[in-house]
């Protein structure tokens, strides 16, 4: 059976408390923290998508900071947060290439389109429901900015 996230994450915190790896033992702590935390606040054991969409609200955040620490001149800053969302993305499915992600709308425009009349830009939040769906029933990961993109240029043409 395959390990989880979180066993993942705490089987690479001994390797690196072996290692000596500060930066990675920080990071890889956090990740294990905001896991645990979320697990006491719903009081059972965490699904995979569960555990997937922590991570993928630490790598947003983590972004965000690289972007303002961009701003303010703060290189080092930004690139010790990039290491991190490298480091946190590796316990997460592949992204999925944006070619992929476009089949995936396409299917989902298809999908909602009733006697040929297509969903438009006002039907947004529909759409983006059923390809997130879509895309982690195919244990896909996709960048939620990204998606919204290409369904809002889909759904204009």
């Amino acid at each position: 059976m395959a390990m989880t996230i979180g066993e993942r994450v705490q089987a690479d915190i001994v390797v690196a408390m072996k290692a000596k790896e500060e930066h990675k033992l920080t990071t890889l702590r956090m990740v294990k923290s905001a896991l645990r935390n979320k697990e006491i606040d719903k009081r059972e054991k965490l699904t995979d998508a569960e555990e997937q969409q922590i991570l993928t609200t630490l790598i947003k955040q983590r972004k965000e900071s690289v972007e303002s620490f961009t701003k303010g001149g703060r290189t080092e800053l930004a690139e010790k947060e990039q290491a991190e969302i490298v480091m946190i993305e590796g316990y997460l499915p592949k992204a999925a290439p944006d070619d992929v992600i476009r089949e995936v709308v396409l299917g989902a425009i298809d999908t909602l389109t009733k006697d040929g009349a297509r969903p438009g830009p006002k039907e947004m939040g529909t759409v983006m429901k059923v390809v997130q769906q879509r895309i982690m029933a195919d244990g896909l990961r996709a960048d939620g900015r990204l998606v919204s993109e290409i369904v809002k240029s889909e759904l204009a043409k």
